[in-house]
């Protein structure tokens, strides 16, 4: 499994822990995925999609999968969201 969010293309960060010596030690910083199930209703299904936390809210905010979608940039979805997009584009 990637450690990739499918609609906003946020990854993982590498950086250091710092301690109190300020010795430094590498350590990756994992973005705050979540296995979630939209319901999309130009499609009438459910779409299980891995997301963060924070595209989880946009998504709520935009007032759905669909309008999220159809707005958003394809450089940062993933091959599934693109082809999720591209079928609600042509239904709509």
């Amino acid at each position: 499994m990637s450690k990739r969010c499918e609609l906003t293309g946020k990854s993982p960060l590498k950086g250091h822990n710092v301690s109190h010596s300020n010795n430094k030690t590498k350590r990756k910083f994992l973005p705050n995925l979540k296995k979630v199930s939209f319901k999309s209703d130009i499609l009438k299904k459910n779409i299980r999609l891995n997301v963060t936390n924070s595209a989880l809210r946009t998504v709520d905010f935009k007032g759905g999968l669909d309008k999220f979608l159809k707005k958003a940039k394809n450089k940062n979805l993933s091959k599934k969201a693109k082809k999720i997009k591209i079928s609600i584009i042509a239904r709509a």
